[in-house]
């Protein structure tokens, strides 16, 4: 052995990681003292030794085939290899060249260590989390979930492994949760609530949080938590009823203020008359007047306050607008105003037909008497999204202040000089009855934008508030 050799092999003796290399037909040609120590055999024993035959349990592990194939493909591999012997994990690259095999072995055994415990950690945090834990791969498989999401799902591991999220998910919702999904893929982690079905059919709403899964800087899927805030909800809806019940008390002071002004109208009146002997035509007219002012109050009090028999069915909207339309016409025309009605086709909307044509015939009324002599009223409709419609409302009249904005819908507020505000109070209490929600936007002026957002059908869920 020449001096440059010698000290190449000296050099390569003091690497700590192991080095040897294998001929073509497996044989040792050289290893290092790290890889003698591996091997647990010496070099003068094991040079020019078929690796397989010296080693013959190899051929029944991975390290066998990875050899194979970098012989083979002349392509690097890279494994990671446990010595039950010695008890450590090795990070192996074998580099193929036209002569052999030249093998690499990395001592990673405190990695490993590492890595396991903080699996250990991360199985403990998992299985004893008390809330819904899982995993997705990223078009939402599950791959992996806890005891508590078969508690919130009704499923057992067996069958959510055989599922995605989408099946769980209420149709409404599943949309919006396939947008966070994605988003989450992406890399952005996602916070939103949702509602999902149980395997009994049983609608609950949940918190839910996903967090993108990375690794080696690379997206790979989506850990999920949720938690049932079904009870959350209820209670909201509780404050949401105390809060009616406070209201109602305002309402009833409202009312005895409304209905004491005509009323001591007609007493003064009828005093008055005590000592007449014919009665004044104006005086009648008067006290009819305040009648019929104490009459609408009642009649929309009664419509707000009595229990309505409700039967939803299923209806095409777009004839609902035209009836309503149709009514107002001649009432538009009378003012030299146009109603001009234009729609998309939404099909057939979940709803109470007379309540909802109770609702447009305030809207559309209260445009027509905004404006002045002349103009158009336009009625829109269309298609929001997959479940929900938009109606609106375009009048070109004298617009809303906006100190004045925040009242609308309140009982006895009305821009209109003789209005009781109970109409609008109504439509609003429809609007929310059916699920839907009810905005506006006015400049002075120019004229008022009513916007009426409808779902395409009610869900009704399956527990009561008490």
């Amino acid at each position: 052995m020449n001096i440059k050799i010698f000290d190449a092999v000296n050099i390569l003796d003091r690497i700590t990681d192991g080095i040897c290399v294998l001929d073509r037909d497996w044989n040792f040609l050289f290893l290092n003292n790290a890889a003698e120590k591996f091997i647990e055999r010496s070099k003068e024993n094991m040079i020019g030794k078929c690796v397989w035959e010296e080693f013959p349990v190899l051929v029944e592990l991975p390290i066998f085939s990875y050899y194979q194939y970098a012989m083979e493909n002349q392509e690097l591999v890279n494994f990671d290899f446990y010595n039950p012997i010695l008890q450590q994990w090795y990070d192996v690259r074998a580099y193929p060249s036209n002569d052999g095999l030249t093998v690499y072995f990395f001592d990673i055994t405190e990695r490993k260590r590492n890595s396991i415990r903080t699996n250990e950690y991360y199985q403990s945090l998992f299985t004893n989390n008390p809330n819904a834990v899982y995993s997705f791969d990223l078009i939402g498989r599950f791959l992996e979930v806890n005891k508590a999401i078969e508690e919130l799902t009704g499923y057992s591991e067996e069958e959510l492994l055989y599922m995605t999220y989408h099946t769980l998910i209420l149709e409404e919702d599943l949309e919006k949760t396939k947008c966070y999904f994605q988003e989450a893929v992406k890399g952005l982690p996602q916070n939103y609530e949702c509602r999902i079905i149980r395997k009994s059919g049983r609608v609950i709403h949940t918190k839910v949080t996903n967090i993108p899964i990375t690794v080696d800087h690379e997206i790979v899927g989506v850990y999920g938590i949720a938690r049932d805030i079904t009870l959350e909800k209820i209670a909201e809806e509780n404050i949401e009823k105390s809060e009616k019940l406070s209201l109602v008390g305002q309402l009833s002071a409202s009312i005895a203020h409304e209905i004491r002004n005509p009323l001591t109208t007609l007493k003064g009146f009828l005093q008055l008359l005590r000592g007449e002997n014919e009665i004044s035509p104006n005086y009648i007219e008067i006290m009819l007047s305040e009648m019929n002012r104490i009459e609408s109050i009642t009649s929309e009090l009664l419509l707000l306050a009595k229990p309505q028999a409700i039967e939803f069915q299923h209806e095409e909207f777009k004839e609902i607008l035209h009836d309503v339309v149709t009514l107002l016409q001649s009432q538009a025309f009378m003012k030299n105003i146009d109603i001009v009605f234009n729609c998309e086709e939404v099909g057939a909307i979940y709803c109470v037909s007379n309540q909802m044509k109770q609702v447009f015939i305030n809207l559309i009324k209260n445009a027509i008497e905004a404006m002045g002599e002349g103009g158009v009223v336009f009625v829109n409709l269309r298609n929001f999204d997959k479940y929900h419609v938009i109606i609106e409302v375009i009048d070109q009249g004298c617009g809303i202040p906006d100190e004045l904005a925040p009242n609308i819908g309140m009982p006895f507020y009305s821009t209109k000089e003789k209005g009781t505000g109970l109409g609008m109070l109504t439509t609003y209490k429809l609007v929310n009855d059916h699920g839907g929600e009810i905005t506006f936007k006015s400049k002075v002026g120019q004229g008022t934008t009513f916007r009426v957002k409808l779902p395409r059908k009610t869900i009704l869920y399956d527990f009561k508030v008490t």
